[in-house]
């Protein structure tokens, strides 16, 4: 079999599963890229031609990429040609790296800073509602529910639909935001310059008004989820509560991104402090 002929019944298998774009997207880029490495056919790749290719290409990647490069390369092979050339191949444990999280005052700064008043009420909804960027590129008009104060992600990460709060601060701007996307014709609550909205288009603006606002983290859009997810521990709320609001399926997750919560641990006092009052 061709190389191109696998990767289009790679493309045609992912698909059928109901993989996201990205999924899918993700899963060609690594196989082109072994087979185009190897310069063999699909039939004649086998587990030494994968860790010839990991310890010429991925030393340097971090343990995700790798990670996603052989659960790409192992469903392609055993999907079409019944074999998996990773089965001895031993997987990298998952970093587990404390992601960088905003102040509250930081994340007022980053959304005044945000050039245009559609940016300021996309950044504001990735924060107040814990979005994923995919999430909210995808939610539409119809997915909101003014009257309940709430609107619904439909086949979020996972392929599971979840209910959020839409905050009263938002509900005036999201309703003139929806009318102007009326008037587009346009069924997403948010559009690009070049129609449907991107999630390189969403990253952009974040950079940028991290820059502007003068903040020295790595922000991104995640960061504002990381951000969400810290505050509300912070604040009190039960961890399964956000487990729900954040779409987890395993607690473990939420309590990654909730391990930052510095005004939890400023609460702590050292055992020196009762002891020298004595």
């Amino acid at each position: 079999m061709k190389p191109e002929e696998f990767l289009q019944k790679i493309e045609v298998e992912l698909k059928i599963s109901k993989n996201s774009l990205h999924t899918i997207e993700n899963y060609l880029i690594c196989n082109r890229s072994f087979l185009d490495f190897i310069k063999k056919t699909p039939e004649d790749a086998v587990e030494d031609d994968v860790k010839f290719y990991l310890s010429e290409n991925m030393t340097e990647k971090s343990t995700s990429s790798i990670i996603v490069f052989l659960s790409a390369l192992r469903y392609a092979y055993l999907n079409l040609l019944k074999k998996d050339i990773t089965l001895g191949i031993k997987r990298p444990k998952k970093d587990k790296k404390i992601p960088d999280v905003l102040s509250k005052e930081e994340v007022k700064k980053l959304i005044e800073f945000a050039e245009a008043k559609k940016s300021r009420l996309m950044i504001s909804m990735l924060y107040a509602c814990g979005m994923r960027v995919s999430e909210l590129v995808n939610l539409k008009l119809a997915d909101l529910q003014f009257a309940e104060k709430v609107g619904y992600v439909k086949q979020g990460k996972g392929k599971k639909d979840r209910i959020f709060n839409i905050p009263n601060f938002l509900i005036e701007e999201l309703q003139e935001q929806i009318e102007t996307q009326k008037e587009k014709d346009s069924e997403y609550l948010f559009s690009g310059p070049n129609g449907k909205l991107t999630p390189r288009n969403l990253q952009k603006i974040v950079v940028l008004a991290s820059r502007k606002a003068g903040i020295s983290k790595n922000v991104h859009p995640h960061t504002l989820r990381h951000s969400f997810a810290t505050h509300l521990l912070e604040n009190g709320v039960d961890i399964r509560l956000i487990q729900e609001l954040l779409g987890h399926s395993d607690l473990s997750t939420t309590q990654l991104y909730t391990h930052v919560s510095s005004e939890q641990l400023k609460k702590i006092q050292s055992p020196i402090d009762n002891l020298m009052e004595k």
